[in-house]
């Protein structure tokens, strides 16, 4: 990995193994988002941790449904030493280098990095959490948390995350749920799981 970005101060906590999911259904630079989701992983330093296994890509439709172009996923996972709160923010830096623009919720983008977890941590709080994993989708589409929720209060329910996923941290149990990644993808619906295509 290449680029030596701002990096965050260390948790005194053990390395933790963080989950990621990767997105992008927008090209660059006259790229493609094939291009985009493989280039991001450059730009991780060794300071904010070792990559242990990427996915394999997939193509799924956009969700919500016609709210643009195929999507090209992937999932990683992270070892680092870095707390949330600093992983989130280098995140969101290479986001910008990708020019991911914000401006409207759920909209096509050129990169997305996720947290979707770290370790067996659930941030900030068992109540936060909760609000909103039990959020109606209406809501869902026009408010957004001003702080981290982890694990991602939607993981379950999401193909497009959680079969990449399957493919980096299969046994990786959901720390409210007390599932693993594998039990999660297997008590998917059968259409959702076919509308996630290996490239």
């Amino acid at each position: 990995m290449t680029r030596q970005g701002k990096i965050g101060k260390k948790s005194p906590q053990l390395r933790s193994l963080a989950l990621i999911a990767v997105g992008s259904n927008q090209g660059l630079r006259n790229g493609t988002p094939h291009d985009t989701v493989l280039n991001a992983l450059k730009e991780f330093p060794v300071k904010v941790g070792s990559i242990r296994a990427f996915s394999r890509l997939f193509r799924t439709a956009a969700f919500p449904a016609g709210s643009g172009p195929d999507f090209v996923n992937a999932a990683f996972a992270l070892e680092t030493e870095l707390d949330a709160a600093d992983l989130l923010s280098h995140l969101h830096e290479v986001e910008s280098l990708f020019r991911r623009n914000r401006t409207k919720r759920w909209g096509p983008r050129t990169l997305d990095l996720d947290l979707i977890a770290m370790a067996d941590q659930v941030l900030p709080d068992r109540e936060t959490f909760d609000h909103w994993a039990q959020l109606p989708i209406d809501q869902q589409m026009t408010t957004s948390p001003e702080r981290l929720i982890l694990p991602h209060p939607r993981v379950h329910e999401r193909a497009f995350v959680l079969i990449p996923l399957a493919d980096v941290a299969p046994e990786w149990r959901h720390p409210v749920r007390g599932v693993s990644v594998q039990e999660m993808v297997d008590a998917l619906p059968e259409n959702l799981k076919n509308e996630v295509e290996p490239l």
